[in-house]
């Protein structure tokens, strides 16, 4: 992996990792009185989330946390290989959304829940390292379909 490679990924890392923080920080305070409608179906509602993606498993949260631990392991180890800038930015915000959500069950005096507050009703309440992990991924996906398009061209 090219240095400029691992720098792009690592401040995409960062980034999400801090704006989600901010953001989380901000929800606290501004929703603790309840919600805020915002347009149609979107709101801002605080909501803590003990169990994993779209609070599915609640109650088996030292076993995400054990999960995060071992996919950020294996993201970290994914690394190495990366050599494009979008496959760079895709496993920064996984990363990054990863990390966010697992400093709020470490860190944060929540019981071990990450704090989610965009209600884009019917869908399940989220965050932005939930967006961050989603986008990432997609984007994971579509830069290794990329790769793969342009080595079977090749004679």
């Amino acid at each position: 992996m090219r240095p400029t490679l691992l720098a792009l990924l690592g401040v995409v890392a960062v980034a999400v990792v801090a704006f989600d923080q901010a953001t989380k920080t901000w929800a606290v305070h501004a929703l603790a009185d309840g919600p805020i409608h915002i347009w149609w179906r979107l709101r801002l509602v605080l909501a803590l989330n003990s169990g994993a993606a779209f609070s599915m498993g609640t109650g088996v949260t030292p076993f995400v946390i054990a999960g995060v631990v071992v996919m950020l392991a294996v993201l970290l180890f994914l690394s190495r290989s990366v050599s494009s800038r979008p496959a760079a930015v895709a496993l920064g915000l996984v990363l990054g959304g990863a990390l966010g959500n697992l400093t709020d069950r470490l860190v944060r005096h929540n019981h071990r829940s990450v704090i989610d507050f965009v209600d884009l009703r019917p869908w399940p309440t989220f965050n932005v390292a939930d967006a961050a992990v989603v986008c990432g991924a997609i984007l994971l996906v579509l830069s290794g379909a990329e790769w793969g398009r342009r080595h079977a061209e090749t004679p």
